[in-house]
Protein backbone atom coordinates (compact mmCIF):
# COMPACT_ATOMS: atom_id res chain seq x y z
CA UNK A 1 0.00 0.00 0.00
CA UNK A 2 2.44 2.65 -1.48
CA UNK A 3 0.01 5.18 -1.70
CA UNK A 4 0.26 7.02 1.98
CA UNK A 5 -3.06 8.23 1.47
CA UNK A 6 -4.81 4.72 1.96
CA UNK A 7 -2.56 4.38 5.72
CA UNK A 8 -4.41 5.17 8.35
CA UNK A 9 -3.98 7.72 11.18
CA UNK A 10 -2.01 6.44 14.23
CA UNK A 11 -4.84 8.41 15.88
CA UNK A 12 -7.54 5.75 14.84
CA UNK A 13 -5.61 2.72 14.77
CA UNK A 14 -6.43 -0.39 17.42
CA UNK A 15 -3.75 -1.96 19.49
CA UNK A 16 -1.89 -4.43 19.37
CA UNK A 17 0.22 -3.74 16.15
CA UNK A 18 1.59 -6.30 13.69
CA UNK A 19 4.16 -6.56 11.02
CA UNK A 20 4.04 -8.57 7.82
CA UNK A 21 6.95 -9.27 5.94
CA UNK A 22 6.43 -10.61 2.22
CA UNK A 23 9.92 -11.85 0.44
CA UNK A 24 9.79 -12.69 -3.32
CA UNK A 25 12.54 -12.67 -5.61
CA UNK A 26 12.28 -9.59 -6.98
CA UNK A 27 11.14 -7.12 -4.25
CA UNK A 28 10.38 -7.27 0.29
CA UNK A 29 7.24 -6.04 0.64
CA UNK A 30 6.91 -4.75 4.63
CA UNK A 31 3.34 -3.05 6.42
CA UNK A 32 2.36 -2.77 9.82
CA UNK A 33 -1.30 -2.98 10.30
CA UNK A 34 -3.49 -2.70 13.66
CA UNK A 35 -6.10 -4.92 14.79
CA UNK A 36 -7.99 -4.67 12.63
CA UNK A 37 -5.73 -5.28 9.63
CA UNK A 38 -5.68 -1.76 8.07
CA UNK A 39 -2.62 -0.36 7.79
CA UNK A 40 -0.64 2.43 9.26
CA UNK A 41 2.89 2.11 6.87
CA UNK A 42 4.06 0.49 4.02
CA UNK A 43 7.88 0.02 2.87
CA UNK A 44 9.18 -2.05 -0.21
CA UNK A 45 12.74 -2.69 -1.44
CA UNK A 46 14.44 -4.32 -3.71
CA UNK A 47 15.31 -8.51 -2.68
CA UNK A 48 18.66 -8.35 -4.32
CA UNK A 49 19.06 -11.54 -3.60
CA UNK A 50 23.04 -11.67 -5.10
CA UNK A 51 24.15 -10.43 -1.83
CA UNK A 52 23.12 -13.61 0.20
CA UNK A 53 20.15 -14.58 2.33
CA UNK A 54 22.32 -13.12 5.68
CA UNK A 55 21.73 -9.61 3.99
CA UNK A 56 18.43 -10.38 2.92
CA UNK A 57 17.37 -11.18 6.17
CA UNK A 58 19.22 -8.36 8.13
CA UNK A 59 17.09 -5.96 5.81
CA UNK A 60 13.60 -7.80 6.49
CA UNK A 61 14.43 -7.38 9.83
CA UNK A 62 15.56 -3.78 9.77
CA UNK A 63 12.18 -3.29 8.39
CA UNK A 64 10.22 -3.56 11.73
CA UNK A 65 12.20 0.03 12.87
CA UNK A 66 11.66 1.44 9.28
CA UNK A 67 7.91 0.48 9.72
CA UNK A 68 7.70 1.86 12.96
CA UNK A 69 9.52 5.09 12.25
CA UNK A 70 7.19 6.17 9.39
CA UNK A 71 3.88 5.35 12.14
CA UNK A 72 5.65 7.16 14.66
CA UNK A 73 5.50 4.50 17.39
CA UNK A 74 8.45 2.88 18.93
CA UNK A 75 9.67 -0.55 17.69
CA UNK A 76 8.97 -2.00 20.85
CA UNK A 77 5.18 -1.17 20.82
CA UNK A 78 5.03 -3.42 17.69
CA UNK A 79 3.79 -7.01 19.51
CA UNK A 80 3.96 -9.62 16.41
CA UNK A 81 5.74 -9.84 13.54
CA UNK A 82 4.92 -12.60 10.80
CA UNK A 83 7.23 -13.47 7.80
CA UNK A 84 5.64 -15.31 4.03
CA UNK A 85 8.39 -16.75 1.89
CA UNK A 86 8.78 -19.00 -1.36
CA UNK A 87 8.59 -22.15 -0.29
CA UNK A 88 9.29 -25.32 -0.07
CA UNK A 89 10.02 -25.46 3.85
CA UNK A 90 9.88 -26.31 7.12
CA UNK A 91 7.98 -24.53 8.85
CA UNK A 92 8.25 -26.21 12.33
CA UNK A 93 11.84 -24.96 12.15
CA UNK A 94 11.39 -22.25 10.00
CA UNK A 95 13.91 -23.17 7.00
CA UNK A 96 13.71 -22.49 3.43
CA UNK A 97 14.45 -25.58 1.62
CA UNK A 98 14.62 -24.71 -2.01
CA UNK A 99 13.60 -21.33 -2.59
CA UNK A 100 13.00 -21.67 -6.24
CA UNK A 101 13.71 -17.62 -7.23
CA UNK A 102 16.08 -17.16 -4.00
CA UNK A 103 19.20 -18.71 -5.29
CA UNK A 104 21.51 -19.49 -2.59
CA UNK A 105 18.56 -19.71 0.13
CA UNK A 106 18.42 -23.61 0.59
CA UNK A 107 18.53 -24.60 3.48
CA UNK A 108 18.80 -21.25 5.35
CA UNK A 109 17.10 -21.03 8.88
CA UNK A 110 15.34 -17.29 7.56
CA UNK A 111 12.36 -17.39 10.23
CA UNK A 112 15.27 -17.00 13.33
CA UNK A 113 17.40 -14.88 11.35
CA UNK A 114 14.99 -12.52 10.94
CA UNK A 115 14.06 -12.56 14.29
CA UNK A 116 17.85 -11.89 15.54
CA UNK A 117 17.80 -9.10 13.09
CA UNK A 118 14.37 -7.83 14.47
CA UNK A 119 14.37 -8.52 18.15
CA UNK A 120 10.92 -9.91 17.78
CA UNK A 121 9.80 -13.57 17.79
CA UNK A 122 8.71 -14.25 13.97
CA UNK A 123 5.72 -16.40 12.74
CA UNK A 124 6.41 -17.94 9.20
CA UNK A 125 3.99 -19.16 6.68
CA UNK A 126 4.49 -20.06 2.88
CA UNK A 127 3.35 -16.53 0.69
CA UNK A 128 0.68 -18.26 -0.90
CA UNK A 129 -0.93 -19.13 2.36
CA UNK A 130 -0.19 -15.63 3.58
CA UNK A 131 -1.67 -14.05 1.02
CA UNK A 132 -4.91 -16.60 1.58
CA UNK A 133 -5.31 -15.71 5.26
CA UNK A 134 -4.92 -11.68 4.25
CA UNK A 135 -7.99 -12.38 1.77
CA UNK A 136 -9.41 -14.82 4.57
CA UNK A 137 -9.03 -11.64 7.43
CA UNK A 138 -9.69 -8.25 5.72
CA UNK A 139 -10.56 -9.31 1.91
CA UNK A 140 -12.59 -10.95 -0.60
CA UNK A 141 -13.09 -13.99 2.17
CA UNK A 142 -13.81 -12.23 5.57
CA UNK A 143 -17.54 -13.09 5.06
CA UNK A 144 -16.23 -17.09 4.33
CA UNK A 145 -16.19 -19.41 7.18
CA UNK A 146 -13.63 -21.30 4.94
CA UNK A 147 -12.12 -20.57 1.98
CA UNK A 148 -9.27 -21.86 -1.17
CA UNK A 149 -7.60 -19.49 -2.42
CA UNK A 150 -5.69 -18.94 -5.82
CA UNK A 151 -2.56 -17.28 -6.69
CA UNK A 152 -2.57 -16.91 -10.68
CA UNK A 153 0.73 -15.70 -11.88
CA UNK A 154 3.71 -16.76 -13.10
CA UNK A 155 3.05 -20.49 -11.74
CA UNK A 156 -0.03 -21.61 -9.66
CA UNK A 157 0.06 -21.24 -5.92
CA UNK A 158 -2.71 -21.56 -3.44
CA UNK A 159 -3.85 -21.64 0.31
CA UNK A 160 -6.95 -23.03 2.50
CA UNK A 161 -8.26 -21.90 5.18
CA UNK A 162 -11.02 -23.27 7.33
CA UNK A 163 -12.21 -21.47 10.56
CA UNK A 164 -9.27 -19.20 10.63
CA UNK A 165 -6.74 -21.98 10.65
CA UNK A 166 -4.56 -22.36 7.44
CA UNK A 167 -3.86 -25.66 5.94
CA UNK A 168 0.28 -26.36 6.47
CA UNK A 169 0.54 -30.47 6.32
CA UNK A 170 2.57 -32.31 7.82
CA UNK A 171 5.62 -31.92 6.03
CA UNK A 172 5.08 -28.17 5.33
CA UNK A 173 3.80 -28.75 1.99
CA UNK A 174 -0.14 -28.72 2.21
CA UNK A 175 -2.30 -26.40 -0.76
CA UNK A 176 0.40 -26.93 -3.56
CA UNK A 177 -2.38 -26.43 -5.50
CA UNK A 178 -0.69 -25.36 -8.88
CA UNK A 179 0.47 -29.38 -8.74
CA UNK A 180 -2.89 -30.96 -8.97
CA UNK A 181 -3.03 -33.48 -11.28
CA UNK A 182 -5.53 -32.29 -14.25
CA UNK A 183 -3.76 -34.91 -17.21
CA UNK A 184 -2.54 -38.17 -17.16
CA UNK A 185 -1.99 -38.56 -20.43
CA UNK A 186 1.56 -39.49 -21.66
CA UNK A 187 1.87 -36.16 -23.66
CA UNK A 188 0.56 -34.28 -20.53
CA UNK A 189 2.46 -30.73 -20.46
CA UNK A 190 5.42 -30.66 -18.43
CA UNK A 191 5.41 -28.39 -15.54
CA UNK A 192 8.23 -26.30 -14.39
CA UNK A 193 8.56 -28.72 -11.32
CA UNK A 194 9.47 -31.75 -13.80
CA UNK A 195 6.43 -33.59 -13.42
CA UNK A 196 3.31 -34.12 -16.53
CA UNK A 197 0.05 -32.82 -16.55
CA UNK A 198 0.31 -30.56 -13.28
CA UNK A 199 -2.16 -27.44 -13.46
CA UNK A 200 0.12 -25.06 -13.48
CA UNK A 201 1.26 -26.36 -16.63
CA UNK A 202 -2.22 -25.58 -17.82
CA UNK A 203 -3.55 -22.36 -15.98
CA UNK A 204 -0.84 -20.20 -15.46
CA UNK A 205 0.80 -17.35 -16.89
CA UNK A 206 3.61 -19.24 -18.18
CA UNK A 207 0.93 -21.62 -19.79
CA UNK A 208 -0.95 -19.19 -21.40
CA UNK A 209 1.51 -17.27 -22.77
CA UNK A 210 3.58 -20.85 -24.24
CA UNK A 211 -0.02 -21.90 -25.35
CA UNK A 212 0.01 -18.51 -27.55
CA UNK A 213 3.50 -18.97 -28.61
CA UNK A 214 2.35 -22.04 -29.84
CA UNK A 215 -1.04 -21.03 -31.63
CA UNK A 216 1.44 -18.57 -33.56
CA UNK A 217 4.10 -21.14 -34.57
CA UNK A 218 1.10 -23.08 -36.18
CA UNK A 219 0.31 -20.42 -37.90
CA UNK A 220 -3.36 -19.88 -36.41
CA UNK A 221 -4.46 -16.81 -37.68
CA UNK A 222 -3.87 -14.51 -34.77
CA UNK A 223 -2.89 -10.85 -34.14
CA UNK A 224 -0.46 -12.15 -31.54
CA UNK A 225 1.29 -13.01 -34.43
CA UNK A 226 1.58 -9.79 -35.47
CA UNK A 227 2.49 -8.50 -32.26
CA UNK A 228 5.31 -11.07 -32.02
CA UNK A 229 7.13 -10.21 -35.72
CA UNK A 230 6.81 -6.49 -34.44
CA UNK A 231 8.95 -7.75 -31.50
CA UNK A 232 6.37 -7.30 -28.48
CA UNK A 233 6.71 -9.91 -26.14
CA UNK A 234 3.23 -11.80 -25.69
CA UNK A 235 2.33 -11.56 -22.16
CA UNK A 236 -0.97 -12.02 -20.64
CA UNK A 237 -1.91 -8.64 -20.66
CA UNK A 238 -1.54 -8.49 -24.62
CA UNK A 239 -2.81 -11.58 -24.78
CA UNK A 240 -6.10 -9.99 -22.58
CA UNK A 241 -5.45 -7.02 -25.14
CA UNK A 242 -5.70 -8.83 -28.10
CA UNK A 243 -8.64 -10.70 -27.39
CA UNK A 244 -10.51 -7.89 -25.86
CA UNK A 245 -10.23 -5.90 -30.00
CA UNK A 246 -12.09 -9.23 -30.83
CA UNK A 247 -9.26 -11.73 -31.39
CA UNK A 248 -10.91 -15.17 -30.88
CA UNK A 249 -7.56 -17.11 -30.78
CA UNK A 250 -6.57 -14.91 -27.75
CA UNK A 251 -9.93 -15.34 -26.53
CA UNK A 252 -9.92 -18.88 -26.40
CA UNK A 253 -7.10 -19.42 -24.78
CA UNK A 254 -7.67 -17.21 -21.65
CA UNK A 255 -10.88 -19.51 -21.99
CA UNK A 256 -8.97 -22.74 -22.17
CA UNK A 257 -6.49 -21.42 -18.87
CA UNK A 258 -9.72 -21.04 -16.97
CA UNK A 259 -11.50 -24.32 -18.20
CA UNK A 260 -8.24 -25.96 -16.95
CA UNK A 261 -8.77 -24.15 -13.39
CA UNK A 262 -12.25 -24.98 -13.07
CA UNK A 263 -11.08 -28.19 -13.31
CA UNK A 264 -8.51 -27.85 -10.55
CA UNK A 265 -11.41 -25.44 -8.49
CA UNK A 266 -13.43 -29.01 -8.44
CA UNK A 267 -11.03 -30.84 -7.31
CA UNK A 268 -10.71 -28.85 -4.48
CA UNK A 269 -14.15 -28.13 -3.66
CA UNK A 270 -14.74 -31.92 -3.44
CA UNK A 271 -11.36 -32.38 -1.29
CA UNK A 272 -12.25 -29.33 1.16
CA UNK A 273 -16.00 -28.22 1.04
CA UNK A 274 -15.29 -24.70 1.16
CA UNK A 275 -17.42 -21.89 1.60
CA UNK A 276 -15.33 -19.90 -1.14
CA UNK A 277 -13.09 -19.78 -3.19
CA UNK A 278 -11.02 -16.65 -4.12
CA UNK A 279 -9.00 -16.10 -7.11
CA UNK A 280 -5.96 -14.26 -6.87
CA UNK A 281 -2.52 -12.81 -8.32
CA UNK A 282 -1.66 -11.10 -11.37
CA UNK A 283 -3.46 -13.07 -13.69
CA UNK A 284 -6.92 -12.21 -13.11
CA UNK A 285 -7.71 -10.17 -16.25
CA UNK A 286 -8.84 -7.12 -14.18
CA UNK A 287 -11.12 -9.01 -12.28
CA UNK A 288 -14.97 -7.97 -12.83
CA UNK A 289 -14.59 -4.63 -13.70
CA UNK A 290 -12.85 -5.86 -16.74
CA UNK A 291 -14.72 -8.21 -20.00
CA UNK A 292 -11.98 -10.32 -20.07
CA UNK A 293 -12.42 -10.76 -16.14
CA UNK A 294 -15.64 -11.19 -16.11
CA UNK A 295 -15.55 -14.01 -18.87
CA UNK A 296 -12.54 -15.89 -16.93
CA UNK A 297 -13.88 -15.91 -13.77
CA UNK A 298 -17.40 -17.24 -15.38
CA UNK A 299 -15.62 -19.52 -17.33
CA UNK A 300 -14.27 -21.21 -14.26
CA UNK A 301 -17.81 -20.78 -12.55
CA UNK A 302 -19.20 -23.22 -15.54
CA UNK A 303 -16.57 -25.54 -15.25
CA UNK A 304 -17.63 -25.91 -11.77
CA UNK A 305 -21.44 -26.21 -12.46
CA UNK A 306 -20.47 -28.44 -15.06
CA UNK A 307 -18.53 -30.85 -13.14
CA UNK A 308 -19.11 -30.47 -9.00
CA UNK A 309 -21.50 -32.09 -6.97
CA UNK A 310 -24.76 -30.25 -8.02
CA UNK A 311 -25.13 -28.76 -3.96
CA UNK A 312 -21.56 -27.73 -4.10
CA UNK A 313 -21.79 -25.91 -7.68
CA UNK A 314 -24.83 -24.55 -6.39
CA UNK A 315 -23.73 -23.05 -2.88
CA UNK A 316 -20.27 -22.51 -3.08
CA UNK A 317 -18.88 -18.87 -4.13
CA UNK A 318 -16.85 -17.97 -6.95
CA UNK A 319 -15.29 -14.56 -6.41
CA UNK A 320 -11.90 -12.76 -7.06
CA UNK A 321 -9.66 -11.22 -4.18
CA UNK A 322 -9.65 -7.51 -3.67
CA UNK A 323 -6.22 -6.81 -1.70
CA UNK A 324 -3.80 -7.44 -4.57
CA UNK A 325 -0.12 -7.13 -4.10
CA UNK A 326 -0.77 -6.15 -0.27
CA UNK A 327 -2.39 -9.35 0.76
CA UNK A 328 1.03 -11.46 1.38
CA UNK A 329 2.13 -8.81 4.09
CA UNK A 330 -1.56 -8.59 5.58
CA UNK A 331 -1.70 -11.51 5.45
CA UNK A 332 1.75 -12.84 7.48
CA UNK A 333 1.05 -9.74 9.88
CA UNK A 334 -2.28 -11.80 10.70
CA UNK A 335 -0.97 -14.87 10.99
CA UNK A 336 1.28 -13.29 13.70
CA UNK A 337 -1.33 -11.79 15.38
CA UNK A 338 -3.36 -15.08 15.35
CA UNK A 339 -0.28 -17.03 16.48
CA UNK A 340 0.20 -14.13 19.47
CA UNK A 341 -3.31 -15.03 20.71
CA UNK A 342 -2.75 -18.74 20.62
CA UNK A 343 -5.35 -18.85 17.59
Amino acid sequence: MADRSQWIPLTAAVRPFSVGLDLGGTNIKAGLVDDEGRTLAYHTEPTEVARGPEDVAARLGGCVATLAALAGIEPGEIATVGLGTPGPQDLASGVIHDAGNLPGFENFPIRDRVSAHCDHAVTFANDATAAAYGEYWIGSGRDLASMVFWTLGTGIGGGVVIDGVCLEGHHSHATECGHIIVDTSPEARLCPCGQRGHLEAYASATALVKSARGAVHAGLGTRLATVAAAGEPITPIVIAREAKAGDETAMELILEAAGWLGIGTVNLMHIIDPEGVVLGGAMTFGREADPIGRAFIERVRQEVRDRAFPLLAEQTTIRYATLGGDAGYIGAAGLARAAGRGG
